[in-house]
């Protein structure tokens, strides 16, 4: 990915982190590096986010121990991007993400562990951000949920306001930059933070087979995905 590719329909800078700091426990491998498909889970993430025309800057954020192996994932997928080490909490990441992007007004964050993300998120992301300054990608929730302490349930909120939440998460940069300093709560996703700040954030469509790969039943549902997807293209 070069400088300059993108810029936003204003001419403002967009600039991408994806996080691939983590050394997953619960897939019992590291998950950002496991085989999906004959490459890296990381490979797939890439590749799809890439083809966004939006985005002018690419940054990825790994442990400290695969900046090695990241740069040589990126020479083999012919993308531009710079590597830079994770820290031991996601903000942190996205913290060493964002100091790489100074040039850029809004920078869409993307988790790692997620393969399939449409290449047209980062346009609607950024569609969604600019009453705000800040939108998720997220997804309806189909079943009823339930608030739950101690093995009881408290409460039962109206499914229709219930999202799933993904990534990517599009943020005017200052905001973001703002939002990491506010506090040091270590949380899931940085738009909690811009919450807190009493930032309105912002939803727009993310969709159904984007999931994070966190558990082996995660990585087995994405390879059957993969295999899914194969099985639709006709032979030549």
């Amino acid at each position: 990915m070069s400088a300059g590719r993108g810029n936003d329909e204003r001419g403002e800078r967009v600039g991408a982190i994806v996080v691939a700091a983590g050394r997953s426990t619960r897939a019992g491998q590291d998950k950002i590096w496991a085989d999906l498909d004959g490459r890296p889970v990381l490979a797939h993430t890439l590749g799809l986010l890439a083809q966004a025309p939006e985005l002018d800057a690419l940054v990825l954020v790994v442990h400290p121990d695969r900046q090695a192996d990241a740069a040589a994932l990126l020479d083999a997928l012919h993308l531009r991007a710079e590597v830079r080490p994770g820290g031991s909490r996601r903000r942190d990441s996205v913290r060493s993400g964002l100091h790489a992007l100074h040039a850029c007004q809004w920078v869409v964050v993307h988790d790692g562990a997620r393969p399939f993300p449409r290449p047209d998120l980062p346009r609607l992301g950024l569609e969604a951000a600019r009453p705000t300054g800040a939108a998720v990608a997220a997804i309806r929730s189909r079943d009823t949920v339930k608030r739950v302490q101690e093995g009881q349930v408290i409460a039962t909120p109206p499914r229709e306001e219930m999202w799933l939440v993904q990534t990517p998460q599009v943020f005017r940069f200052e905001l973001l930059a703002a939002a990491l300093e506010s506090s040091d709560e270590d949380v899931t996703d940085e738009a909690t933070l811009l919450e807190r700040m009493g930032i309105q954030v912002r939803v727009f469509p993310g969709n159904p087979e984007n999931l994070k790969i966190t558990t082996a039943e995660d990585l087995e549902f994405a390879r059957a995905w993969c295999a899914a997807l194969k099985s639709r293209v006709p032979s030549a």
